[in-house]
């Protein structure tokens, strides 16, 4: 047998090892149960050393209905593990009071992970940041007498204890542990704490050591981690978090180099611009740190998904949480972002054998900007090593083991037998996908049989029909109170509410008034700090708001003589996630409130009786949760009604036909919040994001940071709002909103999200498939790789087929997937060999190559440029109801 293809018979049968571990499912068990412990170099699975891939996804941020596919998704891509925080806010919303159903059913998430075959990494905290409302602690938290959040003190220690242990029973009772048979193999104790670490002085010293005494006490039986953490205690391993980790080092030599956060993307602000990692950085990223002594790296995040309810942090972080991953908001996968990754992940695997067998790695320098690291095992024909250019502007050629290696900028190459490389992170093959928000026919549209046609005459419109309903200015309900002074929002609303009203009234004289007019002045109301947004009323009429982190305001105000009413609505848009004494941070107001231009003096308002009033009275009526019209005063919408403030709208609709995502389109409308069935499906603002600081194109070059490749200049940070399709009924859907600044929801669209294009850019210097290096031929020794060409791949969504080839060119083609053009070279048969190969088809391949498509152009390395086009492949609908209990 040739050495090649022996050595690489030796890292199948290595594989094939390791995957019976993960895919064994015993009656009753998700696994054989084992033990999970780690050494220097790796966490060590079963009694083998592992090269771990995770994919984070965050239960609440889908449905459970979607859960299946994205765990499916996610080992599609290569994913050895799933990793999740648990959300202490979800599941424990009064105290002692537990929730563990619909999307915090965190047992049915873990037992779908482990069903799937994969590990699981459970991130207790138990508070996780994540841009999650209060940093996923619970409000009623900061209640508690003499309550210091994250330090050494007694009432927050008894609390963080009491739910920890909490979840660590749950797990063990449901048999979720690597030793019960289950898909646990980690946990993480505290979260990032060393950022904040100082701010406590010894107290902070002490909680650590406490912290993680209380977590190895619990008797989990598995390793414990913490991220951040430099004196993380001896039993509790250090992990990174950050773009690049390739440099860390835990702080004992007997600890493995474990990456808990790699950030593939970032979060988003109202009216902000939206964040790009290119994947060729995070590719090079993640390779770097394997190449560089790395054993665990996890995607933050995978699967971004959505901050359903009022569930996002802040403040200010806008409902979708797409986070620029792998896998879309929606459950699509994100290309070439998924592709590319994919394929990494499988050179990754076929170094497995001599990464963990090495204790090390060999480091030879190959140019100034130029490394290899090497790793054998004790049986010298087991090589892997990795060749890294991370100079950011030059195309480097090295000498490495007698062999010449072409390296373009910032990237790293692959060599699992130390010879042939399988995959440079710079090189993208995986296709692009290019997503569209369009109108799909209701589910009730009729078909005209053979033709497969959607016979529709709606609208994109959501309704042309709709009611509304006036929200109250002011107080209006019986639990309204008055007391003396400024309360602080939270104090009063519990966080049960964004919307707390601060009402009182002031006296203006004849005098004040002739003082105004022959001083032409106008008196002022000034806030010394606010946040998130106030609105200020004058007599029952909006005069002005405000809105920022604890931002000083001045707005000029009319008023009558005699009794004036001022009412501010102080609003909250997710509350503060990161940082210290959180327990401190609270909402609406600080300092004084001060009414200026007075004829003797300023009328200083901060220690008048004020009335509140908690949240909206229609929250109150529950009004999004039925469809009683008459009882609650709805009445008919009119055109000329529109817009107005404060103000509750309804209407029906049907769902849009088929599977593809559904989003509502709400740029017609301005802030709120909407419900659909009674599904609180999160806030809504059309903030627009700056004119400037988007790039058009994105170097990938350089070190990423969330400034650098960012899109959506001049346009609402947001305008498309999902609504999973569990939620949906196939008609009379119930959309509810509360419109706050005044909105036109008669324009209003109810839209499916699809991939319409997708495109390959495949060179023929490229590398052949990775999945090549294990075919049969392969190791048989028929195919070796000189003789590999790269192949290019298409692939439609489930349920789609390619309908034409919109462009294709073998030779020099120019631009990018929606705007190829053909070079100087082209081969004319290009069009018809890929309609031939792929038009009608779910997917296709294609090998780049002059035996394909004969050489237009000796001497001149060439490249395939395809754009095609994805149709649904049936016009039948297919309803989807959902998974069986587990």
């Amino acid at each position: 047998m040739h050495n090649k293809s022996y050595k690489t018979l030796i890292w199948l049968q290595w594989l094939t090892t390791a995957l019976t571990v993960t895919a064994g499912v015993v009656s009753g068990e998700y696994f054989k149960p084992f033990n999970v412990s780690y050494d220097h170099r790796a966490l060590i699975i079963d009694g083998q050393r592992r090269m771990l891939i995770s994919a984070g996804i965050h239960y609440p941020r889908a449905t459970p209905e979607m859960w299946p596919d994205l765990i499916a998704k996610s080992k599609e891509g290569g994913a050895d593990v799933i990793q999740t925080y648990v959300f202490w806010s979800g599941h424990e919303p009064v105290r002692e009071q537990y929730n563990f159903e619909g999307r915090y059913d965190l047992v049915k998430f873990v037992k779908l992970v482990g069903a799937s075959g994969l590990y699981l990494h459970l991130r207790i905290g138990p508070y996780v940041c994540a841009e999650w409302n209060f940093g996923g602690f619970p409000v009623w938290l900061r209640d508690i007498p003499g309550i210091v959040f994250r330090t050494d003190n007694e009432q927050f220690k008894e609390e963080m204890k009491r739910f920890v242990k909490k979840i660590v029973d749950v797990m063990r009772e449901e048999s979720l542990f690597s030793w019960q048979g289950g898909p646990i193999i980690m946990l993480q104790i505290e979260n990032e704490y060393g950022n904040i670490e100082s701010s406590y002085g010894q107290k902070g010293k002490d909680y650590v050591k406490w912290a993680a005494k209380m977590a190895v006490g619990l008797g989990a039986g598995v390793p414990w981690v913490m991220c951040r953490q430099t004196d993380a205690p001896e039993n509790i391993i250090d992990a990174c978090n950050g773009y690049y980790c390739d440099g860390f080092k835990p702080n004992s030599n007997k600890k493995p180099v474990l990456w808990t956060e790699n950030w593939d993307g970032w979060y988003t602000t109202w009216g902000g611009r939206l964040p790009h990692r290119p994947v060729e950085d995070l590719a090079f990223a993640v390779a770097r740190f394997y190449q560089r002594g790395g054993s665990f790296q996890n995607y933050y995040m995978f699967f971004g998904g959505t901050n359903f309810g009022r569930t996002s942090g802040g403040p200010n972080y806008v409902t979708s949480y797409d986070y620029d991953a792998p896998i879309d908001e929606y459950g699509l996968l994100s290309q070439p972002k998924w592709g590319h990754l994919k394929d990494l992940h499988a050179a990754i695997k076929l170094c497995e054998p001599a990464l963990v067998a090495a204790e090390s790695a060999q480091y030879i320098k190959l140019g100034s900007m130029q490394e290899a690291h090497v790793y054998r095992g004790d049986n010298t024909s087991i090589c892997s090593a990795f060749l890294a250019n991370i100079d950011e502007h030059k195309t480097i050629t090295v000498q490495f083991l007698g062999q010449s290696y072409t390296l373009p900028p910032w990237s790293v190459s692959i060599l699992p037998d130390c010879k042939n490389v399988v995959f440079n992170t710079a090189k993208v093959v995986a296709q692009t996908s290019i997503k569209v928000v369009d109108f799909e026919p209701t589910s009730s549209a009729k078909s005209s049989g053979l033709e497969h046609l959607m016979i529709q005459t709606e609208s994109p419109l959501v309704s042309d029909s709709w009611m509304t309903l006036k929200e109250p200015i002011g107080a209006w309900g019986d639990d309204s109170f008055t007391v003396q002074g400024i309360l602080e929002h939270l104090n009063v609303t519990k966080d049960q509410t964004d919307y707390l009203w601060y009402i009182t009234r002031v006296y203006v004289s004849d005098e004040d008034i002739a003082h105004w007019k022959e001083n032409a002045i106008t008196p002022s109301l000034k806030i010394d700090s606010t946040r998130d947004v106030v609105r200020i009323f004058i007599n029952g009429q909006l005069i002005g708001s405000a809105r920022g982190d604890w931002v000083k305001v001045v707005q000029k105000v009319e008023l009558k003589q005699g009794y004036n009413d001022v009412m501010l609505l102080s609003e909250t848009v997710g509350l503060q996630n990161y940082g210290a004494f959180l327990e401190k941070d609270g909402a609406g107001f600080k300092g004084q409130i001060i009414l200026t231009g007075f004829k003797n003096g300023d009328v200083n308002l901060t220690y008048s009786q004020w009335t509140y009033q908690v949240g909206l009275k229609g929250e109150f009526q529950k009004i999004y949760a039925n469809d009683n019209d008459e009882s609650s005063g709805w009445t008919s919408l009119t055109h000329d009604k529109v817009p107005s403030i404060l103000t509750w709208y309804k209407t029906h609709f049907d769902s849009p036909g088929g599977k593809d995502p559904v989003v509502l389109d709400m740029s017609s409308m301005g802030k709120g919040q909407a419900w659909v069935n009674g599904h609180h499906i999160g806030r809504y603002w059309t903030l627009v994001a700056p004119k400037d600081g988007c790039q058009e194109t994105c170097n990938y070059r350089g070190a990423y940071n969330s400034d650098k490749c960012q899109t959506n200049c001049g346009k609402p940070t947001q305008i498309w709002y999902h609504i999973p399709r569990s939620w949906l009924k196939s008609s009379d859907n119930l959309l509810v909103l509360f419109e706050e600044t005044g909105g036109n929801p008669f324009e209003i669209s109810v839209k499916t999200v699809s991939v319409e294009t997708v495109c390959a850019h495949v060179s023929e210097d490229y590398y052949p498939p990775v999945k090549t290096w294990s075919q049969s031929s392969y190791i048989n020794g028929e195919l070796f790789a000189d003789q590999l060409n790269p192949v290019m791949e298409l692939q439609c969504e489930d349920g789609y087929t390619i309908e034409s080839i919109d462009f294709a060119s073998y030779g020099t083609p120019q631009g990018r997937c929606q705007s190829f053009s053909t070079g100087s070279c082209h081969a004319p048969t290009s069009t018809s060999i890929l309609t031939k190969a792929c038009e009608g088809k779910n997917s296709c391949k294609v090998e780049v190559s002059n035996s394909v498509f004969g050489d237009p152009c000796p001497r001149t390395v060439k490249t395939l440029a395809v754009e095609a086009r994805c149709k649904p492949s049936s016009s039948t609908t297919s309803w989807y109801t959902g998974l069986s209990e587990i």
